[in-house]
Order: C-alpha cells, then structure tokens, then sequence
C-alpha cells in the first residue's frame, strides 16, 4: 500500500512538472503571436494614398525608410470615388489604413478617426493657415500647396497697374484697342466660374460661416457687398475680352505663350503646358484685385491625416514615418523632386522650383495668402450648378453682372436641395 502511495505521488510531481513546462511553452508562443500587439516588434504601416501620380514614387520613399528605420510599410491606392468609398469601408470596419489622405471636404464625415496632430513637433513646421483642422484640432498635413491669380506677360503688364477695379478695366480696355485679348478664360467648369468665383468667398470674414448661411438661406451672393462689386469685374471681362465658352485650356496656353493675351486665371499648375512653347517673355502672378485684394489663392488638394482609431503603437509608428518624410534630408527630397509638390512646410527647402511655383511658395510660407473657399461648397455644384449660370451670363448679351448673382444664388440653392 505504502509503495503505490509513493508511486501515486511520484506521477502526480511528474504531470505537475509537465503542466508547469506546457504552460511555459504556451505563454512564450502567445508572446510571440500576439497580432503586433505585444512589445516584441513594430507594427507594419499601411498607407492609404489617392494620388495615383505618386504612388510609385511612394513606394520608393518608403523602400528607403524601412531599410533606415526597419519598421515595415505597405503602400495602397486608388482614385476618385473609389477611394473615398474604399477608405470609408476599411475605416468603419476597422481593416486601417495607419495613414491616408483626406481632403478639406471630407474632413468633417470622418473626424471621428482622425488623430489630433496637434502637439505632434512637425506640424509646427505646416505654412501659415495651411493645416487641416477639425473642431480646432490639427488633423491633416498638406500634401503641398497650389496657387492661382493671373499670370501675366512681364513684357506687357506691370502688376502695379492692375491693383483694383478702376485700374483692372483701364488694362482690358487698353489691350482690346491694340488687337490683344487682355484676360484669357477657358470653357472648363472651375477656369470658367469655380476658381474666380472663390476671391469674393474668401474676401468675407469667416467664409465658411457665410457658406454655411448661404447654404441655409439666410444670405444671398446678389446682397453682399464683395460680390456685387466681383459682378462688375464680370461685366468688365465680358465686355473687353474674348468669349471663355469659345476658349480650351489649351487655347488659354497657347494664346498667353505666343503673346495673343497678356494676362491670364490660371495657377502654377499650368507652367508645364509651356513645356511646349519657346517662350520669348518672363511670366509672374499676381492676386485678383477685387475690393483691392492683394493676396493669392492659395490651398491644399489634399492632406496626410493619421487613422486615430488605430492601436497606440501603430499612431506612433505613423507619427514617426510622417515626422522622418518631413524633416529628413530624404523626405524632403522626396517631397520636392520626385513627388513634384510645392511643399507646404516652411522648414522644407525648394530649388529649382519654376517661377510660378517659387511665387506660390513665397506667398504661403509668408501668410500672404486668401483661403480657397470653393473646396467648402456643396459637392459638385460647381459643376453641376454654378458653371451653368455662368455659361447664360457669356452666351447673353443683355445679362447684367447683378443678374448672374441672381442666377448664381438659385443654382447654389437647387445644389443644396
């Protein structure tokens, strides 16, 4: 008897023994396979960009920061209408992205995954009324920036002769006396009616705030002062330059490279399309001098915003990648050289940037700059609503600058139905 109690317990220290091991074993493998929520290694980024022109430029980008850092980053894509629904699906499914792009306008839909950057150290660094903020909180980083105003023939206009209203119709008419078309537009929605339409928008004390009174009723572009003073410029466009509806894009280049216009709406974006011309003349931009405004528009297309609603180490490891692609000798070149952007950080250096582009660059690293008010309007009324009513107003002879206010007010409230 006294032998099988000493058996019976020298088995029970064994499978106490082997339990002690298998339990060992089985915390070391949940360490081990955590899901990247453990301390053991970082997180794998994912990026989620809707620029499809940069895409393999960001690849590249960030081939080089995992070979620096180690950490692991995945690039994805896609444009238009299927990001937006992309992104929105994997965010409210909780699938990521660590990063992606988020433009003004989508900003507000999405806030509650949206990290508040705003005691991050790289967004000190962001242009003067350049960063993305919700709810007063820094939420995205621009992608650069863009400008426009009208560009102008140096041979043939001297910006300080076009400062106002008074001045801007005595230069229309002196060019239409010698044969030449003072202001090229063009046909397209925004070059017709969405990018000009902007300066009287921004020229008010809070646009967005008037935007949204306008969105409700409670105000009208034909009752405010900056826009029926904007209707007179309208009338004085009309009146001494060439038909816009009968003008491409193309036809505005074209005609400014080979000295047909002198001035011309357009922004830095264009100076590539002179890649095919031999320029005999230097080229500046200056603001739209409505109410004597000297200020360019200048604005963001997009932003990098961080997915808020990720796990701690993955924020952080975002924060890293960002703050290194902003500060860092390779970043940076990145940014400027192969991403081709006018960068928005005031600590980032460009050379070689093309005199349209340096402008730009100056002028919002300076905070000399009007807001682009026009990414706040109901989605596609430029478009859909607006670029109509501008198109009666050119194609009529007898309708009056007030009149297109009228019209331009009940195409916005039919786009905001």
């Amino acid at each position: 008897m006294k032998k099988m109690n000493k058996t019976f317990s020298l088995m029970m220290v064994v499978l106490l023994i082997a339990a002690f091991a298998l339990a060992g074993c089985g915390s070391a493998k949940d360490k081990n396979n955590s899901g990247g929520k453990g301390k053991s290694s970082a997180p794998t980024l994912t990026i989620f960009n809707s620029k499809v022109e940069i895409v393999d430029q960001l690849e590249a980008l960030t081939e080089e920061y995992t070979e620096e850092t180690g950490v692991k980053v995945e690039v994805w894509g896609a444009a238009g209408d299927k990001y937006a629904q992309q992104l929105q699906s994997k965010l409210t499914s909780n699938q990521g992205p660590s990063i992606f792009s988020v433009k003004v306008s989508e900003a507000e839909k999405l806030k509650s995954y949206l990290y508040d950057m705003s005691n991050e150290d790289y967004v000190k660094n962001i242009a003067p009324n350049m960063e993305l903020k919700v709810d007063d909180k820094i939420v995205g980083v621009p992608y650069g920036v863009e400008g426009y105003g009208l560009i102008y023939n140096k041979n043939m206009v001297n910006p300080k002769d076009v400062t106002d209203y008074d001045s801007f119709v005595h230069t229309l008419e002196k060019f239409k006396s010698e044969d030449i078309n003072g202001l090229g537009m063009s046909e397209e929605d925004y070059f017709l009616i969405g990018h000009i339409l902007n300066t009287p928008f921004a020229l008010q004390d809070d646009p967005i705030a008037f935007i949204d009174k306008l969105n409700k009723g409670e105000v009208k572009m034909a009752d405010t002062k900056e826009f029926q003073d904007f209707a007179k410029f309208m009338e004085a466009i009309k009146a001494n330059t060439k038909n816009p509806l009968e003008v491409t894009y193309d036809g505005v280049i074209g005609d400014f490279a080979t000295d047909k216009t002198a001035m011309i709406h357009q922004g830095n974006w264009a100076y590539g399309m002179f890649e095919d011309y031999d320029l005999d003349f230097e080229m500046g931009m200056m603001p739209f001098p409505l109410e004597g405004n000297d200020k360019l528009a200048v604005g963001v297309g997009n932003n990098w915003a961080i997915n808020g609603s990720a796990d701690e180490d993955e924020i952080k490891a975002a924060n890293d990648f960002l703050n290194w692609m902003f500060t860092s000798e390779t970043g940076q070149r990145y940014i400027v050289e192969e991403f081709g952007f006018i960068p928005a950080m005031t600590n980032i250096e460009a050379k070689d940037l093309d005199p349209l582009s340096q402008i730009v660059l100056e002028a919002s690293n300076s905070g000399q700059t009007i807001p682009w008010a026009f990414n706040y309007f109901p989605a596609n009324s430029i478009t859909n609503d607006l670029s109509p009513a501008a198109q009666e107003f050119f194609l009529s002879k007898d309708m009056t600058g007030q009149q297109l206010l009228e019209k331009l007010d009940a195409a916005w409230a039919n786009s905001v139905k």
